[in-house]
Formats: structure tokens, sequence, C-alpha cells
């Protein structure tokens, strides 16, 4: 099924169409048969990355010298929705992928660390993670304690991060610290000695990924590792845009699974007299559920428009991203009550998306945050402090 009560597909050209419908059957053919049985061992589907590389979704915007796919926004947003639509887990896993890693690379890094890990990160042959949140410091990474002190050839890195996707995974960690009181990003690889990546567990949330810390105990980073580009907190923060974005459209994703779900379940669901979509508090369920998603496509592809054109502002992405995790959460909880108590069954996505989208609402800027953020544009004032 194609939700899209706007006909907004007569805005996209044949090649985002084309990487809509290829990752759309990838996800039913690859994705769907596995994924409850992921989510509830707890473990993320390993065997899909090099699939996933094949399909060119690793640094989907940047340039093909570096193998990358390089096509524009619309393709890299409809592309994390139906990955999505999946599961949050395999869409996060992607994300980080390509906007917490190839991303700094690609903006911070010369050309010779371009060349010597992007196209690497591109065909799978290695993962990546971003380290920015610290145990204390999750809203406010400004304040981070990760330091990183200048020895002959190179810097010695100390600290811990927390809430790390992919970390227990990643051959590489883009690690953010502080050096000489100014944030800077480093390449830490895994061998590195001293450097450790526990996985954590026991999460009700995100089952189907990989959540880690890092551990930085004296870790000798060699010159050629530190992303010279980088200067301050903005520099992270500059990542986590691009994160953002993906996020905006990855729960239109959620939101499309739990519609569709729920609306099937509707229509064959007889209670009383005739099915459930029949009644009217049902039908303002699900007309509430498809003008919010209509409502969170459109928004989606004129952000994708402007990014494209060099005009989206952080703001913008701020919006995106509070308006549609809250809106794919609200969705997901409506469609379990329409299921009523199959709703919590793994025979349908519902509880899994519901589950997730609690921590996409949180990660990458809570919904507080991001209100916080708009509230200062439009007002002048920072609510922060």
């Amino acid at each position: 099924m194609n939700i899209d009560y706007f006909d907004i597909e007569s805005l996209l050209s044949e090649d985002e169409i084309l990487v809509r419908n290829s990752v759309k059957q990838f996800v039913e053919s690859e994705v769907l048969p596995v994924i409850e049985e992921k989510y509830l061992e707890g473990s993320f589907p390993n065997e899909l990355i090099p699939k996933l590389a094949e399909l060119g979704l690793f640094g989907i915007t940047l340039p093909v010298e570096y193998g990358c796919a390089g096509l524009n926004n619309v393709a890299y947003g409809l592309a994390m929705q139906e990955l999505e639509r999946g599961d949050s887990g395999v869409r996060s896993f992607v994300s980080v992928q390509s906007a917490l890693v190839m991303y700094p690379i690609f903006t911070f890094g010369s050309d010779d660390q371009k060349k010597q890990w992007l196209p690497k990160l591109a065909n799978g042959n290695l993962i990546g993670c971003f380290g920015l949140t610290e145990p204390d410091y999750g809203s406010n990474p400004g304040g981070m304690v990760t330091n990183a002190k200048k020895v002959d050839g190179g810097y010695i890195l100390n600290g811990a991060k927390m809430w790390i996707t992919n970390g227990s995974v990643a051959d590489i960690a883009v690690v953010w610290a502080k050096l000489d009181g100014v944030i800077k990003g480093f390449i830490v690889e895994k061998e590195f000695k001293g450097f450790t990546a526990p996985e954590m567990k026991g999460k009700h949330s995100l089952r189907a990924s990989v959540t880690s810390e890092l551990v930085l105990d004296n870790v000798f980073v060699p010159e050629f590792n530190i992303l010279n580009g980088s200067s301050g907190l903005k520099s992270p923060l500059m990542c986590l845009n691009q994160a953002r974005y993906g996020i905006a459209w990855g729960v239109v994703g959620a939101m499309l699974a739990c519609y569709e779900s729920a609306l099937e379940y509707a229509k064959s669901r007889v209670q009383f007299s005739k099915p459930i979509a029949g009644y009217q508090l049902t039908q303002a369920k699900l007309v509430g559920m498809i003008t919010e998603i209509t409502k969170s496509q459109l928004m989606n592809y004129q952000l994708a428009k402007l990014k494209d054109n060099g005009k989206a502002k952080h703001t913008h992405i701020s919006m995106a991203k509070r308006n549609n995790c809250d809106k794919a959460l609200e969705i997901a909880r409506i469609a379990r009550e329409i299921l009523g108590a199959n709703g919590i069954l793994s025979e349908y996505p519902v509880m899994r998306h519901a589950n997730n989208l609690e921590s996409v609402k949180t990660y990458e800027g809570t919904h507080e945050m991001h209100t916080l953020i708009i509230g200062e544009d439009i007002t002048g004032f920072s609510a922060f402090d």
C-alpha cells in the first residue's frame, strides 16, 4: 500500500520513486520476515549490512568518488522512511553510519582521511559509531568531560560516552573530546589500547539495535586521526542536524506501518453487527492518523527541497523532528487502541514501533530541547540557562 493522500508522488522524480520503491521492496523481503524475532531476542540482523551497502544506503548523499550514491535529500529521506517502516533500529544503523560517521569525516576530514575511510564505510566493510553523549551530559553536550591531551605523535583521550548506537560492533568511533577547552573530533579505531565498547542490555526499546558505552582509558590516537576541520560544539551539532533530518523522515515510515496495520485490522475485525471501521469513533481515529501522516509528509518534502537548495536552517530540522516524532508515537498508541488486545502481539508491528518511538522521540534532541530551539528562534530569547 502506498499511503499518499495528497499525491506527493506527483512531485517526485523518477529516481526518487525508484529509490523509495527499491528500499520498500528490500524491507518487505529482507527486514520484515526477521525483525520481530530479532527484536524479541534483542539483536541486530547483521546479515542485512552487506545488503544495505549494496543498495547504496550508506552515505547516500555523499559524492560518488568515495563510493557513495550522490543522491539528493528527497531520495535520502524516502530511503529512511522505508527503512523505519521496517524498524527504527535498522534505520538508526544506517543513519549513524551515514550522518554521524561518514558525514563528519567528509565535512571535517582531510582528503587522505576521506580516501582512507569513506569507501570502506560506504561498502560496509567498516562500521562506525558516534560518541558525543556522556553519562552526565545529554541535552547539554557542551559540558562534556571527555578530554584530549597533545603528546608526541598524537593525543591521549580519556572519558566515557553513553547510549552509542553500533558502539560494540563498530570498527571506528567518531569521538568528541575537549582539546585545550575546544571540542574536536577524533577517529578512534577499535583496536586502540584502552578503548572498550561494552554493550548496554535490558532495553525495552530499540531492541533490534546495538546500544553501547564507549570507555576511553588513556587511549593514544595518532595525529592522522584528528578531524582538524572540526572546532567547537557547532561541529558535532552539524552532524546531529543530518541525523535529525533522517529521523524526521524515518518516523513517517513507522506512522505508515502503524496506520496500515490499524486500517486493515479495523476493516476486518467484526464486533456487534459490522467491522469496527464502520463505527464513528474508529473512523475519527483513522482520520486523525492519516491527517498527521499527510502533514508530516508535506513538511518533509519541503524541508528536503530547502536542504537541497542550501536554505534549510537547523530550526527547520528541529521542527520536523519534534513534530513528526511526537505524532508518530501518538499514531502508534492510537493504532494499538484500534487493535485492542491484539495490538500487543508480535503478529502485528504496532507495539514494537511504539516502543521504538519512545527512544526515537528522545534521542538526537528531546522534544523539550527542540521546543526551546524553535522558541529561541521565534522570540529571540534563549530559555536554556
